[in-house]
């Protein structure tokens, strides 16, 4: 058996790491085995399931973890203390460039740098573009393999890579084209004041700024002004959960937002839903847009989320955010109105552009099969 490291930093409910657990959970097991390198040590969502499926979790505690030079260190001990490793699979962007490092240093003969985001905050000063400028390059010259969730995601960190490998975010199709609303929203959602013609939307992804959360909340003002019926769901956690908090009360919209933290049942959240919002300043290719597109559930974005998340099935919108919420509110009415394709369309579709799970399972075991 072959035994992969995947470092992560931690393994919560968010997008790249809810598209590694798809890898995992789908991936032959007789064959390969995943083990995990976290960046803290309080305990992460996927935790439990990881130990069931069979793979370890080493830790770096985050007073060392936060200096670029000790993360390396403890890492590189990691991986030389506990070999053979077959393939040491990075997702931390630029710091990928570190993490190469450490797995180059300790021996490892397979390194995979895999991107998953289309822009990064450090872009906007000098420093952080010298430290871009450095991460590429090393990225470049001790990566063994290059993978990307889309065509943008590859050319912000790999630009004059040509070997570049995509593996769509791709989901357990099944699992969401069956998921059907089985109950009322007010009675799964058990929210007060939700009813048969109340617009649930929801906003599924960590609490944190790139997520513009706050949008959606100056949103439900503009449509509690326009006495709209609605409800805007907002799924999962972050640094930003009690500022959000506060200003939903500032703005006396208690009962119009709620907080539904982390959820393991996003299918049935998707299901009872009429929209999805993501409202985002920038995005890879979000791991929730497939899902919510082999749901059937319309999805209203930001327009600085790539073109290449539409899968052409008239499931996706984008508006400025530099637009009125006038214009948000009629693109939003326009999307939901509009006819949905069936299960089977749709399925073909993810199953065409490789978003199915087995699709993607199987290139990421050729990749891992390049190195005896």
């Amino acid at each position: 058996m072959k035994r992969i490291l995947q470092i992560v930093g931690t393994m919560d409910r968010a997008g790249a790491e809810t598209m590694v657990m798809s890898l995992y959970r789908a991936i032959d097991k007789t064959e390969y085995q995943f083990d995990f390198v976290y960046f803290t040590e309080r305990p992460c969502d996927y935790d439990d399931e990881i130990l069931e499926l069979g793979g370890k979790i080493y830790r770096i505690p985050e007073s060392l973890a936060s200096s670029s030079i000790r993360r390396t260190f403890e890492l590189y001990k990691i991986i030389k203390n506990n070999k053979p490793f077959h393939a040491v699979h990075c997702h931390q962007l630029f710091s990928n460039a570190f993490h190469l490092i450490a797995a180059f240093c300790a021996g490892s003969k397979q390194r995979i740098a895999h991107s998953h985001n289309t822009s990064d905050v450090n872009s906007k000063t000098l420093h952080g573009k010298l430290y871009q400028k450095f991460s590429r390059k090393i990225i470049n010259l001790l990566s063994t393999d290059f993978i990307a969730c889309g065509d943008e995601a590859g050319k912000f960190l790999f630009p004059n890579q040509q070997n570049v490998v995509f593996i769509p975010n791709a989901v357990n199709v099944q699992k969401f084209i069956n998921a059907k609303p089985n109950d009322t929203a007010q009675h799964f959602f058990k929210i007060e004041g939700i009813s048969e013609k109340t617009m649930v939307l929801s906003q599924i992804g960590r609490l944190m700024p790139v997520k513009n959360v706050e949008f959606s909340i100056n949103f439900a003002e503009y449509l509690k002004l326009k006495k709209i019926d609605f409800h805007i769901c907002l799924v999962g956690a972050g640094r930003l959960e009690n500022d959000l908090k506060q200003l939903v009360q500032s703005k006396g919209l208690e009962k119009q937002i709620s907080f539904l933290g982390v959820r393991s049942d996003i299918e049935k959240v998707l299901a009872h839903s009429d929209a999805l919002l993501m409202p985002s300043f920038h995005e890879g290719f979000p791991v929730i847009l497939v899902e919510s597109q082999t749901a059937g559930i319309p999805a209203l974005i930001s327009n600085r989320i790539s073109s290449e998340v539409d899968l052409n099935m008239g499931l996706i919108e984008f508006c400025a955010l530099e637009s009125s919420f006038d214009d948000w509110y009629k693109k939003l009415i326009e999307l939901t109105s509009k006819p949905k394709m069936d299960a089977k369309a749709r399925h073909d579709i993810l199953k065409d552009k490789g978003f199915d799970i087995e699709v993607s399972v199987k290139l990421l075991e050729k990749i891992y099969q390049q190195h005896p």
